[in-house]
């Protein structure tokens, strides 16, 4: 009996002696943490602010915060009497298995340090990224952040995003906007033609370049065409809607009236 006592009191000063040791270590890896975070919202900041790019900006802020992280957990265990080199040491053992686990991890970082280099993409570019359409928001470590026109956060491995086609619509600085219009069979194409170009001139966030009007089909009801006026990747949506509006209220004030096909007539009948 006496010995069992002597064994629990010993255990106890034991965890007496080591209870500072765990709290400052706990304390320590919350305040670290919290700091390594504050750190790359500063750096990101101060860097923005001096007018770095901003494609590489959430990559070098990302990277500084697990640096420090990564210092915070060594200083931890050297607490508990752990030594550097065998630390790091078993961080690079640690390292190699969890990159074998995460290979596909590996290759969304690569490919975001590739995207950064070669620079398919920036952040502010219109993209098309395996059908995803929208502007690029961030560039992560592993991923790209899109912003779609109905305000959705896609995010999309930078793996995945590079290993197909990459459609940049923002590269070229405008771009075109594809329209179709309808014209009556009855009508003369030079003089619609002449008022779909004059409606044109209403939509004034659209590009100086010469809009392209011409006969696109001949369909069941109607001749249709091809207008294409320009713009760039941050008024697209506005030259679109806009155009039509315009060349609608042009054509109604000039007494052109579109057929509509015998199935709507039928149906609305």
């Amino acid at each position: 009996m006496e010995t069992l006592l002597t064994k629990t009191d010993y255990a106890l000063q034991k965890l007496m002696d080591f209870a500072p040791i765990l709290l400052v270590s706990i304390l320590t890896l919350i305040i670290g943490f919290w700091v390594a975070n504050k750190v790359g919202s500063l750096i990101r900041k101060a860097l923005k602010s001096r007018g770095v790019d901003s494609t590489i900006v959430p990559f070098l802020s990302s990277m500084l915060v697990v640096l420090i992280k990564v210092l915070v957990v060594i200083s931890v265990a050297e607490r508990f009497g752990v030594k550097t080199a065998s630390f790091i040491a078993l961080l690079g053992g640690a390292g190699l298995a969890i990159g074998l686990a995460m290979q596909g991890s590996l290759q969304h970082f690569a490919s975001g340090v590739m995207i950064l280099i070669f620079k398919p993409y920036k952040v502010g570019d219109l993209v098309d990224l395996k059908g995803t359409f929208g502007n690029v928001e961030e560039i992560q470590i592993f991923n790209t952040v899109i912003r779609t026109p109905d305000n959705k956060r896609v995010v999309i491995p930078n793996g995945i995003a590079t290993s197909d086609v990459m459609t940049n619509l923002s590269a070229n600085g405008k771009l075109r906007v594809d329209l179709t219009v309808a014209m009556p069979y009855e009508e003369d194409f030079d003089r619609v033609k002449s008022i779909i170009r004059g409606a044109l001139d209403g939509v004034d966030s659209r590009l100086s370049d010469e809009p392209t009007i011409e006969i696109q089909k001949f369909a069941e009801n109607a001749v249709l065409l091809d207008v294409r006026p320009f713009a760039t990747d941050k008024t697209y949506w506005d030259v679109y809607y806009k155009s039509y509006k315009e060349i609608k209220k042009a054509l109604g004030e000039n007494g052109i009236r579109v057929t509509y096909p015998v199935e709507l007539q039928k149906t609305w009948a």
